[in-house]
C-alpha cells in the first residue's frame, strides 16, 4: 500500500506534463526517505530534463540511500539528455520502484538491467495499468509508428450532429466544450474534413481561458484541394502548422499557393471510401505526431471507425431532440448485421452539467 501511495503521487506529477512532452511520454518521480517525500519532479517539456533528474535534484544530497518512485522505466541511452540511470546511480539511490517498463522494444528492460547490475534494487509493475493509460498514445506510437487516434463527437439524443441545414452551434454546453479544448491541448494534431472547413470555417485551436493551452497541428482531408485560401485555419497566429492531405493528381498551382502560406501538403492515393487513411497515419507518425483527435462530420467519423484505425472515442450526448431531418453521427455503408457491429470496451461515463460523455476503446 505504501508503494502504491507514492506511485500515485508520481502519476499525479506526470499528468502536469500533458500536452507539453510529446513525442516523449509523461513521467513523474518522487524521492522518498524514511517514508517522507524529499524530492519531486516531472518531465515538463520535450527536450527538457527528465522526471528522475528533476526529482533527484530537488532532493539534493538527501537522495543518498533513498527510494525513487518513477512512472516509467528510467532511460539508459543518450538522447536529448544523458541516461537517467547514471543520475540515479551517482545519487546513491538504493531502491527504484517503477510503474511501467519502457514500451519501446529496442530499449525495454535496459534501464532496469543497468540499475540492477550496479546494485540498485528494482521493483516494477506498481500502478502499471494507470501508468499505461496515461501514456497510451506514446505506447502505441513507439510500437507502431502511427498516432493514437481518438474520435470526438457531439450529438443530440436522437443521434444527430447537426440540423438538416447543417446548424450545430451549440449541441453541448460550455462545460463540455471546455473539456474538448483540454483534449485539443493534450493532443498533437486535430483532423477534420473539407466539408466542415467550408461550412463551419473553424479555427481548430485551443481556447482554455486563463490556461495557456497548446494549439494542435491542424490536419484537413481535402481530396480535390478545394479549401478556400481565406479559411480561418490557414490565416491564424499560431505556433502549430496546418497539414492538408489531398490526392496526388492535379491542382499544382493551388498546392504551391498553400505551401507559400506555410501549409504542409501530403499527397495520398484515393480508395473507394476516400483518401488512404493508413498511409496518412504513417506520414503523421514520420512527423512525430503520436496522437490525433478526429473532429469531423458523418463521413469522416464513419471512415475512421470502419477503417479499424480508431483507438478511442469521446461521445457527447446533449438532452436535445432535433426530431428528424438532421445529419447523423455516421454516414455511408456500415455493417448490415448487428453481430458485426463494432463494440466499445472499458467504458467511462462523465457528466458535464446536463451533457453526458461516454468514452471507451475500440
Amino acid at each position: 500500500m505504501e508503494d502504491k501511495y507514492f506511485m500515485k503521487l508520481a502519476l499525479t506529477l506526470a499528468k502536469k506534463g500533458a500536452g507539453f512532452t510529446a513525442p516523449n511520454p509523461m513521467v513523474g518521480a518522487v524521492v522518498v526517505k524514511d517514508k517522507k517525500i524529499i524530492g519531486k519532479g516531472w518531465h515538463k517539456t520535450y527536450g527538457s530534463l527528465h522526471a528522475e533528474v528533476n526529482a533527484i535534484d530537488d532532493a539534493g544530497h538527501r537522495a543518498d540511500g533513498a527510494d525513487l518512485y518513477v512512472t516509467l522505466e528510467p532511460c539508459n541511452h543518450h538522447g536529448k539528455t544523458p541516461p537517467c540511470t547514471e543520475k540515479i546511480i551517482n545519487a546513491g539511490i538504493k531502491r527504484v520502484i517503477i510503474a511501467s517498463k519502457d514500451p519501446n522494444p529496442d530499449v525495454c528492460g535496459g534501464g532496469i538491467k543497468k540499475l540492477e547490475k550496479m546494485g540498485v534494487l528494482v521493483i516494477s509493475g506498481i500502478c502499471q495499468k494507470e501508468s499505461d493509460q496515461l501514456n497510451e498514445a506514446f505506447i502505441k506510437y513507439v510500437k507502431t509508428k502511427q498516432p493514437f487516434v481518438s474520435i470526438k463527437c457531439a450529438s443530440t439524443l436522437d443521434g444527430f450532429i447537426a440540423t438538416g441545414q447543417g446548424n450545430s452551434k451549440w449541441i453541448t454546453g460550455s462545460k463540455s466544450r471546455e473539456f474538448v479544448h483540454k483534449l485539443r491541448h493534450e493532443t498533437d494534431a486535430i483532423l477534420t474534413g473539407i466539408n466542415t472547413v467550408k461550412h463551419d470555417n473553424p479555427s481548430l485551436t485551443t481556447r482554455c481561458g486563463s490556461f495557456n493551452g497548446k494549439d494542435p497541428i491542424r490536419v484537413v482531408l481535402d481530396t480535390n484541394l478545394s479549401i478556400p485560401l481565406s479559411s480561418k485555419l490557414l490565416n491564424l497566429k499560431s505556433n502549430a502548422y496546418t497539414i492538408i492531405a489531398t490526392k496526388k493528381e492535379g491542382a499544382y498551382t493551388k498546392k504551391k499557393q498553400l505551401e507559400e502560406m506555410g501549409v504542409k501538403i501530403i499527397t495520398l492515393s484515393v480508395k473507394k471510401e476516400g483518401l488512404d487513411i493508413c498511409t496518412l497515419l504513417n506520414h503523421l507518425g514520420e512527423l512525430k505526431i503520436n496522437s490525433l483527435l478526429v473532429e469531423g462530420g458523418s463521413h469522416i467519423i464513419s471512415s475512421f471507425i470502419l477503417s479499424g484505425f480508431t483507438d478511442k472515442i469521446y461521445m457527447f450526448y446533449a438532452p436535445k431532440f432535433i426530431g428528424g431531418n438532421g445529419i447523423p453521427i455516421c454516414s455511408g455503408n456500415g455493417h448490415s448485421l448487428m453481430k458485426d457491429s463494432i463494440n466499445i470496451k472499458n467504458i467511462s461515463v462523465n457528466r458535464f452539467d446536463d451533457d453526458i460523455m461516454i468514452s471507451g476503446y475500440i
